[in-house]
């Protein structure tokens, strides 16, 4: 088996995870600017003010700012087909209100879009990843208020009109449905929480504003270049049941219908789905819908989905059962899986059966824009990083894609995640890596930065070359 021509192999990153350069050429600061470093053990923190002697990882991240000619050539040398980054929005508008653009920040990604093209790398472009310009969260609480929509709308026309000739796949938002739990006020949306506030109400009409801000973005790329390809991004959360209980049955279908099939619905379908009336009800939502909003949605659906996939989750009724982590959200232990260094369930099925359940509901193109396994890497005395768990890990992964193409889904492209190693969003840290290629960091920020290909950069050039036949 291998995947259609034309599959769009390759990688994927995120500008607060690995571009660093965080105040240079006139960028400012962003909401992920303000978190400190962490570890699995210690949470990252949120600061209103820069502290001395306080760890930002995204600051330097791993200098990508500096080696964008370096990194892509590698991933060049890997046989990309295309490579999903973002475009840090202010770097784009320093605050995020500015009227107009800053042209330094411009140029750099002209720069690495013009890198990519050297080697015959499409770029997929995430235009709002975690990084929401703090000075909207000064001005506005971030997503909170309306009046940040027209300040993205802004954005997005001029990086539309900017790289119409350069880019022709963009996503909106990076995991919109983070904005679903309270892990996600800051991360996904720069608001910054009151206590005392109803802040469902507050998350779920934040996440009304980036579904108009996305919908009028789809709208107005596809009048600037109708070949544009504009996507969603869904953070998949692939929910079992514990047991055949039908009390764990109807609770792994509502975490299904809210974490997964609210978002897809809204930006695939153009409205809300019916079994959000009772959920707001019961949670004391109110969602402002404005004059013309529905009209908006209807109009700026999504040309493809996109999603995260790293592990499955179970839901039970019994508060007794042990638990474990995950992204995002975590769940019941399911005996039947292994799991990573971070407790992550590997479950290589569960994207089989999202995939399924995906298509199924949508049918649309979709693309795996997510995928990867955090670890511990060790560099032997010779210099060699022998990540065979990393290899393992994705090909038993692209093996249940391609079971799901004999489903008959129609996948247009898969980028693991962190081809080359970069700051974990959830804790901060180095020491959890994804790539293909090592960068000498660590959780503290010391390291020289050289970049080296670790095992499963050989490996995955032979898959992309062999179009997904060769995994071995």
């Amino acid at each position: 088996m291998k995947m259609q021509d034309g599959f769009l192999w390759g990688g994927a990153t995120a500008a607060n995870q690995f571009e660093g350069g965080w105040n240079k050429g006139g960028k400012g600061a962003s909401t992920a600017d303000m978190m400190t470093g962490g570890t699995h053990t210690r949470p990252r923190r949120i600061t209103t003010v820069l502290e001395e002697k306080t760890h930002y990882p995204s600051h330097e991240a791993i200098d990508f700012y500096g080696h964008y000619k370096e990194d892509i050539k590698m991933f060049g040398e890997m046989g990309f087909k295309t490579f999903r980054l973002s475009i840090a929005w202010s770097r784009i508008f320093p605050k995020g209100y500015e009227l107009e653009p800053n042209e330094e920040g411009l140029k750099f990604y002209d720069d690495v879009f013009d890198e990519l093209r050297k080697n015959n790398i499409e770029p997929l472009v995430t235009i709002s990843h975690y990084e929401t310009p703090f000075g909207l969260t000064q001005k506005y609480n971030g997503w909170a208020s309306r009046e940040v929509v027209e300040c993205y709308v802004r954005y997005c026309d001029v990086i539309f009109k900017r790289y119409k000739d350069k880019v022709k796949y963009w996503i909106t938002f990076n995991e919109i449905n983070i904005l679903t739990i309270p892990f996600g006020a800051f991360m996904g949306g720069g608001i910054i929480v009151d206590e005392k506030e109803n802040t469902d109400e507050i998350r779920f009409n934040a996440l009304h504003h980036q579904f108009i801000a996305s919908a009028k973005a789809v709208k107005l790329g596809h009048e600037i270049n109708p070949n544009f390809k504009i996507g969603c991004m869904i953070a998949y959360m692939c929910t079992y049941p514990n047991t055949c209980n039908p009390d764990d049955i109807l609770l792994a279908q509502k975490k299904d219908q809210i974490s997964n099939m609210l978002c897809g619905d809204i930006q695939v379908r153009g409205y809300y789905p019916s079994f959000a009336a009772r959920y707001f009800e019961e949670k004391g939502i109110r969602i402002v819908m404005e004059e013309g909003d529905e009209e908006i949605l209807k109009e700026g659906c999504v040309d493809f989905y996109s999603f995260s996939y790293y592990m499955s989750t179970v839901e039970s009724a019994d508060p007794t059962v042990e638990v474990v982590e995950g992204n995002l959200l975590g769940g019941v232990k399911n005996p039947y899986l292994e799991s990573s260094d971070w407790g992550w369930q590997i479950d290589p099925k569960g994207l089989r059966w999202s995939l399924n359940n995906i298509y199924d509901r949508y049918q649309i193109p979709l693309m795996v824009v997510e995928n990867g396994l955090g670890a511990v890497d060790t560099v032997e005395e010779d210099g060699s990083i022998n990540d065979d768990y990393r290899i393992d890990y994705l090909r038993n992964h692209i093996i249940q894609m391609e079971e799901a193409v004999k489903d008959g889904v129609e996948l247009m492209g898969y980028t693991m995640w962190g081809c080359i190693d970069l700051v974990s969003a959830s804790t901060g840290e180095m020491k959890k890596r994804y790539g293909f290629i090592y960068v000498d960091k660590d959780n503290e920020g010391k390291g020289d930065l050289h970049r080296k290909p670790k095992k499963s950069f050989n490996w995955y050039r032979k898959v992309i070359s062999s179009n997904g036949k060769d995994l071995e």
